[in-house]
């Protein structure tokens, strides 16, 4: 199976990446990224891009694929909601787009998040923006699964690129063990996210089209086919 995945340089993507290194079924990942990554696997063939709303140039590497992790994303804090719309929303569609006419049979795995709206009458200007693209990522012609994490708990080396959360990560993160007795429901980690995120892709068929926390921790131990 050849996997790309968006976003490895951050904590979701960190445990896809993780993910698909450890599973056998993976037989290469293409990771695109602004920068390189510090990373040197021969499973994994980086493509650095910068233009996440035209892939034009690169189009021709997207033939073949087998499933899109997207786990690229940004904090909605201190953004307008067309500066949050152009890095959820078009980033997402733009990539949906070029690799389904490059690969129509792939399955896109999209991270969004716990409180997202799918009916554009929240007050929260993330919520409807999330709700927006996974509306229009499952109107398109192709598999698709949108992935509503909670708190998701950063593991095996993952840091999220907020500064913020950085700082709550580290304050917090003795909690963990007690949260995730105290509210099954509402926690997760990075690898765990990444783990249902193949799991997803390989049971397709039997996996819901919008996941939520304890649909992502089942499928985080769910055998692979």
């Amino acid at each position: 199976m050849r996997v790309i995945v968006f976003g490895a340089s951050g904590m979701v993507g960190h445990g896809a990446l993780r993910a698909c290194l450890a599973d056998d079924a993976v037989t290469e990942v293409l990771a695109v990224v602004r920068t390189p990554l510090a990373l040197d696997d021969p499973k994994v063939r980086q493509i650095v891009h910068t233009d996440f709303t035209d892939y034009s140039d690169i189009q021709h590497e997207f033939a073949g694929l087998d499933a899109c992790l997207y786990c690229l994303g940004v904090s909605a804090a201190g953004l307008k909601e067309a500066e949050y719309t152009r890095v959820t929303y078009d980033y997402a569609l733009a990539a949906a787009r070029a690799l389904h006419a490059a690969s129509p049979d792939l399955t896109f795995v999209y991270v969004s998040g716990q409180g997202t709206d799918e009916t554009g009458t929240s007050r929260q200007m993330w919520a409807r923006v999330k709700g927006r693209t996974e509306n229009d990522l499952l109107a398109m012609p192709m598999r698709a699964h949108m992935f509503r994490p909670g708190y998701i708990q950063p593991v095996g080396g993952a840091v999220s690129k907020t500064p913020l959360y950085r700082v709550i990560y580290r304050g917090t993160g003795f909690l963990f063990p007690l949260l995730r007795r105290a509210l099954p429901r509402h926690v997760t980690t990075s690898d765990a996210v990444g783990r249902a995120m193949l799991t997803a892709v390989q049971r397709a068929d039997d996996v819901p089209a919008i996941l939520r926390n304890p649909d992502i921790n089942r499928l985080a131990v769910t055998p692979t086919p």
